[in-house]
């Protein structure tokens, strides 16, 4: 008996979006792509990981 071509729903992985970002920050993250040989999506990805990881909400009373 053959293997059966098994199909499953596509899950989403990932959401694209437009951004606005300040041209110095543009700079530094095309400068560091080329150094880090990554993407600059790569690195706005990692950028924002490392920041929800560490960051500390104070919220108003």
């Amino acid at each position: 008996m053959k293997d059966k071509f098994v199909i499953k729903p596509k899950t989403a992985r990932s959401v694209t979006m437009t951004i606005r970002i300040d041209s110095e920050i543009n700079e530094k993250l095309e400068e560091l792509a080329l150094k880090s040989n990554r993407s600059r999506n790569e690195l706005i990805n990692m950028s924002l990981r490392y920041a929800f990881e560490n960051l500390e909400f104070i919220q108003d009373k």
